[in-house]
Order: C-alpha cells, then structure tokens, then sequence
C-alpha cells in the first residue's frame, strides 16, 4: 500500500481547491467561476455577511477580486448552478442534478431518525396547503415567503422552538428539499421561491439513477475535491449522509481503477484518492503555496474534525457563542499560508465608516517568525478592502511582534 506524508495529502487537498500558486491576475470570467465550483463541487450557502457571504468569500479566496454579479449570473440566469442541499444548503452544479434527483424522490429515508418523520408526516398530511403554493407559484411565480398565505391545516411546531409557527418558511424548505420549488433568485439574503422546473435550464439532465448509482458516482468527485479522505470524511462532503454502501462502492471502485487506497502517516490506511491524483500526491515538487484568508466555512477546511487531523488547526465557530466566552472572535477567518493554518483574524466591516476591522489577529504557536507572513497577511486585508469598497483598514489587537507590519498605511 502506498504510503503518504500528511504534509502531501495537505497539499493534494489545496491544489485540488484551486489555493495553489499566486492569485491570477486577470480578472475571472463567468466561465472561470463554473469551473471552481466544479472542482470544489458545491459552494455553501450562509446568510452571515460581517464582512460577505460565504460563497462570494471563497471565489474570492480563489481568485481575487471579481465581479459578483458572475455568480448570480451563472446561478440565476443560465441555471448553470442552482440552490439544493450538499453538505450544508448550497450553490450546486445542475450538471448534478442525477445526484441530488434521487434525494428528492426518496426524502426521507423510511428508517430515518424521529426528527425527519415527524417532519415527513406533516409535511404528508398538509396536501392542500403545499396545492395551495404550487398554484400560487404556477400563477403568479416568483415569489416570496411572505407573500404566500398561511393554508397550514396544523401549525408546525419545532423541538427547540426555533421555527414553529413558521408554516410557510418550513413548507418551503421541504417542498425545496423533494424538488417541487426551488430558489429563483436572492434579494440580499431573502430567497425567491418558483417552481422548481422554472429554477433550472430549459433542458436540464432527465436521468434517473438508484441510491448506489448515486455513491458510485458521487464518491470520485468527493474524493477529488477532498484530495484523498477517510470514508467519515466522504460521508460529510458533497452529498452529505447520502452514500449508500459507500464501503463496497469504494472497494469496486479500487477494482475498477478509479480510486486508490493509501496509508497517511499516523492516521491509518482508509485513506482513498483518486487514481489520476496518485503521481501529484506522491511528487508534489512544483508546489507554489499562497498566503490567504479562508472564509470560516470554505471547502477545505468545512470538515472541523478532519481539519484538526491534517493540519493541527482547531476551528471553531464562535457566532453564537456569548461574547464573554469567545476564545478567537466572531467572525474569524483562517490564514493558510503554503500548506499549514497559521493563524486567524477576527475580522468585520463596518460598512458606514468604509472600514474593514481587524478586532484580532491571532498566530498559531508554529508560525513562521519575520516580517514575511504580517506583510502577506496585511497585502491580502489590503485586497478584501479593496474588493468590498473599505478605504480604511484598522488594526485592533495583533501579535506584538505582527502589529507594526499589519498596522502600515
């Protein structure tokens, strides 16, 4: 079995999230867009804009600056990419539509958990409320939550209260989950609901394939987005929680030559990479790495348990932790620089003072000492400002050591 360093599945797994080498200095086409999304298979949905979405955070960790309205365009106007569920509610390839069809046939699964059948049967037991919203959109679409009526039969009622008495937000959600609505366009955050047929282009992919099918063909590109991974880390990705007989699957993909099996140092030997990635993974001579700030849910490192694993970096989401208990921020963006996480910034932008703010910069134990790294990091705040329209860059705590050189005007 071909045996592998952690710091070369490391660098597989940046080179294939398209974080190798300098930022292009052309400016990305739509084009240079769809093809990121396709590398990296899904690009995660969050309404927290402290500084800006998620998905626009990491095309531009990617790319550099760009034109946003790309995004919508490919997204919402030629229906090259439309909103379903990945590993968390995301921007997916129409080109999928086969891998996400079969969920929106068979959701929920029979031996799902309590949760999801009770939420199945309300949803089953309210058919005039959800007739009611399919002609309103056959009528009058696109629309918007608010702007439907409220037909539910019986309210809905959550566990933890978060969303009950949310009748028409929720009969969205699971009428957008079994492909019946979908996502029109966004206004700010606020989606624009239609009928799914609508939210797709006029000759979308018709075929139909079964649950193994579906693993079958969804674990190579899971795998090519991870560079290799464990099968919990394939499980988590992409199509989250939909592989079925994803151990025989992968074992026939061996067989069959599209994927091998390795052994990563101190990690075991349950690791699976693409075979075409195998001479890149084992030579890795021409690496170029880059100094970056990553969005707090990109791709790389959205899997916190494997994050920690490869690159000794503990990331953890602090939004909704009480202030007094945050250990790092907020909002806080990871620093990859080459193939190690070296730090963090606690960033937000206050957006009527035209001010990206540093409320912290943290390093990790093991980064690199000198001025090199505080002058990258400062170089890629100078960009994000930039891009988003900040004239005023502030530094409010950082390592005394990094604080002279993040603070240059």
């Amino acid at each position: 079995m071909l045996k592998v360093t952690r710091a070369q599945v490391r660098r597989l797994a940046i080179r294939n999230q398209r974080l190798h080498g300098p930022i292009p200095r052309a400016r990305p086409s739509a084009q240079d867009l769809l093809d990121t999304v396709r590398a990296i298979r899904c690009l995660q949905l969050d309404p927290t804009a402290v500084v800006a979405r998620n998905q626009a955070l990491v095309l531009f960790s990617r790319h550099g600056a760009y034109d946003e309205t790309l995004l919508d365009e490919i997204a919402y106007d030629s229906r090259q990419l439309f909103e379903y569920w990945a590993h968390e509610a995301s921007l997916v390839l129409t080109e999928d539509l086969p891998l996400h069809r079969h969920e929106m046939r068979t959701w929920p699964p029979p031996s799902d958990g309590a949760w999801r059948k009770r939420v199945g049967a309300w949803y089953e037991s309210e058919t005039r409320f959800r007739a009611h919203i399919l002609e309103r959109l056959e009528q009058d679409g696109p629309l918007r939550a608010k702007d439907l009526d409220d037909r539910a039969e019986v309210k809905w009622e959550s566990t933890g209260g978060w969303s009950s008495g949310r009748n028409v937000a929720r009969m969205l959600e699971l009428m957008w989950v079994k492909g019946h609505v979908g996502v029109s366009r966004r206004e700010g955050a606020q989606r624009v609901w239609d009928l799914m047929d609508h939210c797709l282009p006029p000759h979308p992919p018709e075929e139909e394939i079964d649950a193994r099918e579906v693993t079958r063909r969804a674990a190579p590109l899971s795998i090519k987005a991870l560079g290799a991974g464990r099968p919990v880390h394939i499980r988590n990705h992409f199509i989250r929680g939909r592989y079925t007989d994803l151990p025989q699957v992968l074992e026939e993909l061996e067989k069959h030559g599209t994927l091998q099996r390795i052994d990563v140092e101190g990690l075991g030997d349950d690791w699976w990479v693409n075979a075409d990635d195998v001479e890149t993974l084992t030579s890795q001579e021409d690496f170029r790495g880059r100094t970056t700030l990553l969005s707090p849910f990109d791709n790389l490192l959205c899997d916190r348990a494997r994050t920690a694993q490869l690159f000794d970096f503990t990331h953890r989401l602090e939004i909704y932790t009480p202030k007094a208990k945050r250990k790092w921020g907020y909002f806080v963006l990871p620093i990859l620089d080459g193939d190690k996480l070296v730090g963090r910034v606690d960033l937000a932008f206050d957006r009527k003072r035209k001010a990206l703010q540093a409320h912290a910069v943290h390093a990790e134990p093991d980064a690199p000492r000198g001025k090199r790294l505080p002058s990258a990091i400062r170089r890629e705040l100078e960009r994000l400002a930039a891009w988003q329209g900040a004239t005023l860059i502030e530094i409010h705590d950082a390592p005394a050591s990094w604080k002279p050189v993040l603070d240059r005007s």
